[in-house]
């Protein structure tokens, strides 16, 4: 029902719902690639053990999942 909805409302903008997996979005640093459990400390934070950059783990997240889309869109057959 959402998927429904969501797929609607972007038409209705022009724009495209592309789905991507999830999965380490926000254990995976968007500055060196480090994937790891420990990137996590806390629910909001987020800490590469790699290089060290920090950022709430909401906006880690969210720059993983959009990088995700952009990457499929660009692969997609025109």
């Amino acid at each position: 029902m959402f998927l429904t909805i969501l797929h609607a409302k972007a038409e209705s903008a022009g724009r495209d719902v592309i789905a991507v997996d999830p999965r380490n979005t926000s254990r995976t640093c968007p500055e060196c690639g480090h994937v790891a459990a420990e990137n996590r400390p806390t629910q909001e934070k987020f800490h590469c053990v790699s290089c060290d950059h920090s950022a709430h783990a909401d906006t880690v997240g969210a720059l993983n999942v959009l990088r995700a889309g952009l990457v499929r869109r660009e692969a997609a057959p025109a």
